[in-house]
C-alpha cells in the first residue's frame, strides 16, 4: 500500500500544478484612481467594489485606490462613504489596466447635519437642535404660572406688560403676533378680559409637544402679523393610556387618555373661580365677582396608512367677571359686566406621498362671543374665524426643497348694543397663496427665497410679500444668518367694523443672527430693524368711520442677547435675556410718533431651576425686569408719551416635590418682593377746579399672586405623571 502511495502523489501534483495555471491564466485588469471630496481634498476610507461582485478596495490617506479584478466587459464601479452621495461609474475591464479619472464625492445634505436658518427664528421640539423653550420649561418656569406667554415673556425680543398678559415683540403690539396651532390660525387665543386685569392663552401647554417662535422675518407660510409668529404643535400619538387629577388654589381639573399604537383620544374638563382666593387674599381691584369659569377639551390622533397622521381637537369654555372700575377725579365706579363664550375645532391631516411628496390639509373654526355691560350699556360681539389650508412639500433633492400652498379664510364680526338695538357688522374672505424654496450651496450654506400673496374683497386690495433669509456655518457650532421682508397685517375688527375701507398696515423687517450651539450651551445674538407704514389712526373717540385711517407710521429697532446653560452646574437649567428696544410709531390718538406704552427700551429675565435629588424636588427662580412704561401727563405739558413709571421689577419663585413617582405638589409665588408695579395712570377728560387733572393708578390685580397645585396621575405604570406629558 505504501508503494502504491508513492507512484499516485506525482500524479496528484501534476493535476494541482495545472489546475493552479489554468485559474491565474484567466485575464486580470488593474483598477487604479482616486477619490477626492466635495473642495477637492483626498477622502480616505471610500468602499469602492464592482456592483453585484466582492471585488474591490478602499482609498488610502491620500485619496487613492488600487487593485486587481479578473471581471471582463462593461462594469459598474461603485464609490460608497458615509455621509457622502454614492457616484457610480462605467469602465471596461477588457484591457490591461485602467486608469479611472479622479471621483469627486459630494457631501449628502440632511437635517443633522446642514445649517438652519436662525434669524428670528427659536424652535423647541424633540427634532430641533437648538432647543430654547419645551412645554416643560413653560410649566416650570415660576413666573409662568403655567401660561405659555409668560414663559415666552422670557425668551429675547419681549416685553412684559403685567397688566395685559399677552405677547408683545420688539415694540409691535399684542395684536399683531400671529398664533397657529397646527399651521392653523387660532382666532381670539387669549381669554377676553377688562381693565387692568391681565388675560391669559386659552391652551394648556400639556397640549403641545413643540413651539416655532419668530420674533421677525418668518416664514412665507405665515400672513397677517407684523410682528411675530407663533406655531405651536400639538402631541402625535400619546405613549400611554391614564388619568390625570389637578387639584389647584384657583380650581380643578381632570383628564383622560386613552392610547394604543395606532390611535389616541384625550379628553379633559377644568373649571376655576377665584373667589375662596381672593377671599383669602386682598385684591387692589373691586371685584364684585371674582374671574370665574370652566373649559372642556378634546385631542385625538389617528394614524392613517404608513405615514399619515390625522388630529383632531375640539375646546369650548365660558367664564366672566364683575368688577368696579373707579373714574378719575370721582368718587364714583363704573359697574363691569364680563361674560365670554368661545369654542374652537380643527381637523388636520399629513402624510407623505411617493417621489419625495409631503402634503398637508386643514380646516379649523373658532367663534369668540362677549358680552359686555358698562352699567346700563351693553354690548354683544361676535368674531368667528374660518381657516382652510393646503399645503404641499417637495424634496427635489438634499439640495432643494420646495413648499407650496394655499389659504382661505372666512371672517364675520359683528357688534351690536342690545337695548338701543344698534347693529353694525362686516364679512370679508381672504385668500393666500404662499411658496417657498430652500437650496443648499452645501452642508454650511442655505438660501430660503419666499412669496406670499393675498387679497382681500371687503378693503378691495391684493398685495404681495417677498422674503429672503440665509444661513453660514460659523466654525463648528456657530452660526450667521440673515433675514428680510416685507409683512401686511388687515386693522383690528373693531376697526374694521367701523370703516370697511382700512387697508393693510405693512412692515420690513431686517434681522441680523448669530446663533452658537453645542450640547449644554445655547447663545444667541440678534439685531433688527423695523419698519411701520399705514397704521390706524384716529381722532376723538373713533366713534365714527370717517375718522379712521392708514396715516400711522413707525420704527422699531435694537438687539437681543440670549445665553442658556445646562451643563455647567450639576442638575441646574438657567438662562439669561437682555432685550434693547427702540420703538416709535404715530397710530391710534398720537399725533407724533411717540415710544409706545408696550415697548420699554430695556428688558432683562433671569430664569434658574435647579433639581435637588434628595429632596425630590425642583426649585425655580425667575427675576423680570424692564425700565418703566411710557404715559400723557397732562399735568406735565401738552407734549404726548412725556412720562414714564418707575421700573417694573417682578421676582417670583416655585417649589415643585415629588413625594411619589405619579404624585407632583407645585407651589409658586409671583413679585415675592410685594414691589408696587404701575404700568401707567388713566386722567380725567377735564381739570378740577384747582387746573389739575387727576388720575387714576393703572396698578397690579394684588401686590402677589400664591399658586398651589396637586398634580395625581392614574395608570398601570406606577411611575407615570403630568411630566410624562410635556
Amino acid at each position: 500500500m505504501d508503494q502504491i502511495r508513492i507512484e499516485m502523489n506525482p500524479r496528484l501534483l501534476i493535476f494541482i500544478a495545472v489546475t493552479f495555471l489554468q485559474v491565474h491564466s484567466v485575464a486580470q485588469v488593474s483598477i487604479q484612481g482616486s477619490v477626492l471630496e466635495g473642495k477637492g481634498k483626498p477622502l480616505p476610507g471610500v468602499n469602492i467594489f464592482f456592483k453585484g461582485s466582492f471585488e474591490g478596495s478602499s482609498s488610502g490617506r491620500n485619496g487613492d485606490y488600487g487593485f486587481q479584478s479578473t471581471l471582463q466587459g462593461n462594469q459598474i464601479l461603485v464609490f460608497q462613504f458615509l455621509g457622502y452621495k454614492t457616484q457610480e461609474i462605467e469602465i471596461n475591464c477588457d484591457q490591461d489596466s485602467v486608469r479611472v479619472p479622479d471621483v469627486l464625492l459630494i457631501e449628502m445634505i440632511t437635517e443633522m447635519n446642514s445649517v438652519t436658518i436662525s434669524a428670528g427664528a427659536m424652535q423647541a421640539s424633540d427634532q430641533s437642535k437648538s432647543v430654547i423653550l419645551k412645554p416643560l420649561d413653560i410649566v416650570t418656569t415660576p413666573s409662568a404660572m403655567g401660561d405659555i406667554m409668560g414663559a415666552f415673556q422670557t425668551l429675547p425680543g419681549t416685553s412684559t406688560v403685567g397688566n395685559d398678559g399677552r405677547l408683545f415683540v420688539r415694540g409691535g403690539d399684542a395684536s399683531e403676533v400671529g398664533i397657529y396651532i397646527d399651521g392653523m390660525k387660532v382666532g381670539n387665543a387669549y381669554g377676553t378680559t377688562v381693565g387692568n386685569v391681565p388675560t391669559r392663552t386659552r391652551f394648556n401647554p400639556n397640549l403641545f409637544k413643540g413651539t416655532f417662535f419668530s420674533t421677525g422675518g418668518y416664514s412665507a407660510e405665515y400672513g397677517q402679523a407684523l410682528s411675530s409668529a407663533l406655531a405651536l404643535n400639538t402631541k402625535d400619538l400619546s405613549i400611554r393610556s391614564q388619568g390625570d387629577l389637578s387639584l389647584m388654589s384657583v380650581g380643578g381639573g381632570y383628564s383622560h387618555t386613552l392610547a394604543n399604537e395606532e390611535q389616541s383620544i384625550t379628553g379633559s374638563v377644568n373649571y376655576f373661580n377665584l373667589g375662596p382666593y381672593q377671599d383669602l387674599i386682598k385684591q387692589d381691584i373691586d371685584f364684585v365677582k371674582a374671574p370665574k369659569g370652566w373649559d372642556v377639551e378634546m385631542a385625538a390622533q389617528k394614524k392613517t396608512g404608513k405615514n399619515g397622521l390625522l388630529k383632531v381637537m375640539a375646546r369650548t369654555e365660558s367664564g366672566g367677571m364683575v368688577l368696579r372700575q373707579p373714574l378719575p377725579g370721582s368718587e364714583n365706579k363704573i359697574l363691569i359686566d364680563l361674560k365670554n363664550n368661545y369654542s374652537y375645532i380643527q381637523a388636520n391631516w399629513k402624510t407623505s406621498l411617493k417621489n419625495d411628496w409631503m402634503v398637508f390639509a386643514g380646516i379649523s373654526y373658532s367663534k369668540n362671543l362677549d358680552n359686555i355691560s358698562h352699567d346700563s350699556l351693553t354690548l354683544e360681539r361676535t368674531n368667528e374665524l374660518t381657516h382652510l389650508k393646503a399645503s404641499a412639500i417637495k424634496d427635489f433633492s438634499d439640495r432643494l426643497s420646495a413648499k407650496f400652498g394655499l389659504e382661505h379664510f372666512i371672517h364675520p364680526f359683528s357688534e351690536k348694543l342690545i337695548k338701543q338695538e344698534l347693529r353694525r357688522a362686516f364679512e370679508d374672505h381672504e385668500t393666500y397663496l404662499f411658496t417657498e424654496w430652500d437650496y443648499y450651496f452645501n452642508k454650511n450654506l442655505v438660501l430660503r427665497t419666499g412669496l406670499r400673496a393675498g387679497t382681500s374683497p371687503l378693503s378691495g386690495e391684493s398685495w404681495l410679500d417677498p422674503r429672503i433669509s440665509f444661513a453660514r456655518q460659523v466654525g463648528d457650532n456657530g452660526q450667521l444668518s440673515l433675514a428680510a421682508g416685507r409683512f401686511h397685517q388687515l386693522p383690528l375688527e373693531n376697526y374694521r367694523v367701523l370703516n370697511t375701507e382700512l387697508q393693510n398696515s405693512e412692515s420690513k423687517h431686517l434681522i441680523l443672527n448669530y446663533l452658537l450651539s453645542k450640547e449644554g450651551f445655547t447663545c444667541r445674538a440678534e439685531s433688527f430693524y423695523k419698519s411701520y407704514d399705514n397704521l390706524i389712526t384716529f381722532k376723538g373717540t373713533g366713534e365714527s368711520p370717517e375718522v379712521l385711517t392708514n396715516n400711522g407710521s413707525g420704527y422699531a429697532r435694537g438687539f437681543d442677547l440670549f445665553f442658556r446653560d445646562r451643563k455647567s452646574f450639576k442638575d441646574t437649567d438657567y438662562w439669561v435675556t437682555y432685550s434693547f428696544v427702540d420703538s416709535k410709531r404715530r397710530f391710534n390718538q398720537y399725533e407724533t410718533q411717540v415710544q409706545p406704552a408696550f415697548a420699554p427700551k430695556h428688558n432683562m429675565s433671569v430664569v434658574i431651576k435647579r433639581f435637588i435629588a434628595p429632596l425630590k424636588s425642583q426649585l425655580g427662580f425667575s427675576m423680570a425686569y424692564n425700565d418703566g412704561y411710557t404715559y400723557t401727563n397732562p399735568n406735565k405739558d401738552d407734549s404726548e408719551m412725556n412720562s414714564k413709571t418707575k421700573s417694573f421689577q417682578n421676582l417670583s419663585l416655585s417649589w415643585s416635590y415629588l413625594p411619589k413617582p405619579n404624585l407632583i405638589i407645585h407651589l409658586a409665588c409671583t413679585n415675592v418682593l410685594g414691589r408696587d408695579n404701575v404700568f401707567g395712570y388713566t386722567y380725567s377728560p377735564e381739570a378740577n377746579s384747582q387746573g389739575t387733572y387727576e388720575s387714576t393708578t393703572q396698578g397690579q390685580v394684588a401686590p402677589r399672586f400664591l399658586f398651589l397645585g396637586i398634580f395625581l396621575t392614574l395608570s398601570k405604570d406606577k411611575t407615570a405623571n403630568n411630566l410624562n406629558n410635556l
